[in-house]
């Protein structure tokens, strides 16, 4: 059994994330021995990478989303910092701006879907309009309702159209979010990054876990599954995401483009060439 098998949330099945354990580590049980696999992995994941540009027919989109001090930034540092930059772009979804909300809300996700031969990160996305805007009560429960089966939708046209989803959501314990919170706020280096606001989310930490299992199951769906992804263990995270990119980019079966024209011929006229 692969990975995305142990980790993926059945279509259609509510989970009970508190009854989901934030610290085990399926398929991974040594520090050690997952930082040895995470190098392994992350150079077949430039070679694969290599080959999807190459290809350029299909392109990956990987969706982090998580609690605050989930780790979405640590995974794109420990995971995809380790790919071609040139193929590879990170996309931050915040509050949106005066000319996103004009548009309807996947209108500026639409946007930032990468081309085809180059792998997205999403830290954040299209979710928030039905985690935050839910929470907080930004529109009628009318709305956001409407918006599973809307992007159930839109990412069933992407798939269908070459692009590859890779949803994961970064499961915390409230007692580690505090920790991380804690150690951010008294490193000098990094207390810019915390706000009175994440202590008011943090007070809504009952209400973002129904809305995060409403929206798993009425969006985890054949062909864009979620994968519940274990997340207070950090090299434990890093590792899992690692091998799902693989795993995901192994299975596409990625070939080669022929040469453009006769490659002996051509190599011929090169040595021939002054």
């Amino acid at each position: 059994m692969n990975l995305r098998d142990k980790l993926a949330v059945p279509a259609g099945q509510r989970l009970r994330l508190s009854q989901q354990d934030p610290q085990q580590t399926p398929g991974c049980h040594d520090r050690d021995r997952a930082a040895a696999d995470l190098e392994a992995m992350l150079t077949e994941l430039r070679h694969l990478q290599y080959r999807l540009y190459a290809e350029n027919r299909r392109a990956v989109l990987v969706v982090l989303q998580g609690m605050d001090a989930a780790g979405k930034d640590g995974v794109i540092r420990h995971v995809f910092s380790g790919l071609n930059p040139q193929g590879c772009r990170v996309t931050s979804f915040k509050v949106p701006s005066s000319e996103e909300r004009d548009h309807d809300f996947l209108w500026r996700i639409h946007k930032a879907v990468p081309p085809y031969g180059e792998i997205g990160i999403f830290n954040r996305s299209h979710y928030e309009d039905v985690l935050v805007v839910r929470v907080r009560k930004l529109v009628p429960k009318s709305v956001w309702k409407a918006r599973y089966g809307q992007i159930r939708a839109f990412e069933q046209y992407l798939t269908e159209n070459g692009i590859v989803m890779l949803k994961c959501f970064l499961h915390i314990s409230r007692k580690e979010q505090k920790e991380r919170l804690l150690r951010r706020l008294e490193d000098p280096d990094r207390n810019w990054k915390f706000s009175e606001s994440d202590l008011e989310e943090r007070g809504l930490w009952d209400d973002y876990q129904r809305a995060y299992e409403e929206a798993l199951a009425a969006c985890s769906t054949p062909w864009a599954p979620w994968y519940l992804v274990p997340s207070d263990r950090k090299w434990y995270r890093n590792w899992a995401i690692a091998r799902l990119l693989l795993e995901t980019l192994r299975e596409m079966k990625i070939r080669l483009p022929p040469p453009r024209g006769d490659a002996k011929a051509l190599l011929a006229r090169l040595r021939d060439a002054d």
